[in-house]
């Protein structure tokens, strides 16, 4: 019984001819992204920013002005309220306010009063979290140092696992991705929280291993295949674990779809992120990380190797 092959063997696809295009393509994206950042920056949820989330589900449809209008005028701030999953279930944030412990509870039995006075039914709360300024800032030190500390952990380990062009060209690779991510929160919108924050290490984990799947091959070649042309070098090892990287990437982002159409909104945005970070992350295995090997000639670390110098390609 023949398999079925998403990717057939031994594909010659050019991707280095493209690579001026791709690489156009990723400056777009970075520089949009971090134009964004700048500008609209992230819509920070309740763990960085402190302040109370609340999560209500109701048999009756509510009536979202009505709603918006009362709590506006208790005069606690700025309170959002958004739909999540069904046009019954309300998620309402509400802002940090001025004193201590006391003074959030008195808040939040205000809005729960608010909200049992605007529904015929009783409402179920299925989620009432509070967080602190001092915790919400504690915890966006927290996420940036965690960021930081595996960006350098993934640097450390591809500089002494290759030479410094592989070192050098994946890190670039891997920020691309982080900050295609951080960029693609900044257009959406989407909450940005400690989960959130997760799925981006999680992106850069995921999308490391694919390029160093991808460097090992290169290696491998640039010993085997001396006197091949780099460009053809780089096409024949990206063809070579072009299978590989297609299937794992789709049978990853299958589960995720998974997660996001039945998992509840409560991961929507992790799952999101993950999705988003996949599919730039193979991208960038592709197309970032393969031709800077180029640019920085990685084929001069190899030319002096004494080894056997073969130009056959075995099948």
């Amino acid at each position: 019984m023949k398999l079925l092959k998403l990717v057939p063997a031994n594909t010659r696809f050019d991707f280095i001819k493209l690579r001026k295009i791709a690489l156009g393509l990723s400056a777009i994206i970075v520089l949009g992204s971090l134009a964004l950042l700048f500008t609209k920056g992230l819509n920070l949820g309740v763990d960085f920013t402190g302040g109370t989330l609340i999560e209500i589900q109701s048999e009756q449809t509510p009536d979202l002005p009505d709603i918006r209008n009362k709590l506006n005028n208790l005069g606690l701030g700025s309170i959002s309220i958004q739909e999540f999953g069904s046009p019954n279930d309300l998620l309402i944030r509400v802002g940090q306010q001025e004193g201590d412990e006391d003074a959030q509870k008195a808040a939040i039995e205000e809005v729960r009063g608010t909200l049992d006075s605007s529904f015929e039914e009783p409402v179920d709360y299925r989620r009432v979290e509070y967080v602190g300024p001092q915790v919400g800032e504690e915890l966006k030190k927290a996420g940036l140092l965690a960021f930081l500390l595996s960006m350098l952990g993934i640097l450390t380990y591809i500089w002494v696992r290759f030479e410094w062009q592989f070192g050098v060209a994946a890190v670039m690779a891997l920020f691309h991705d982080a900050i295609a991510v951080l960029g693609f929160f900044a257009l959406t919108g989407e909450s940005f929280d400690l989960a959130t924050l997760a799925a981006v290490l999680l992106v850069a984990g995921y999308s490391i291993n694919d390029t160093v799947v991808v460097f090992d091959r290169v290696r491998e070649n640039l010993r085997k295949f001396k006197k091949m042309p780099l460009p053809d070098l780089l096409n024949l090892s990206v063809n070579q674990m072009l299978s590989r990287s297609v299937m794992t990437s789709l049978t990853t982002v299958l589960v995720l779809v998974m997660l996001y159409v039945f998992g509840g909104e409560v991961i929507r945005g992790f799952t999101e992120a993950l999705i988003f970070g996949i599919v730039i992350g193979t991208f960038s295995s592709v197309y970032v990380a393969a031709p800077l090997l180029m640019f920085f000639n990685v084929r001069s670390t190899y030319k002096d190797e004494d080894t056997d110098d073969s130009d056959t390609i075995s099948a």
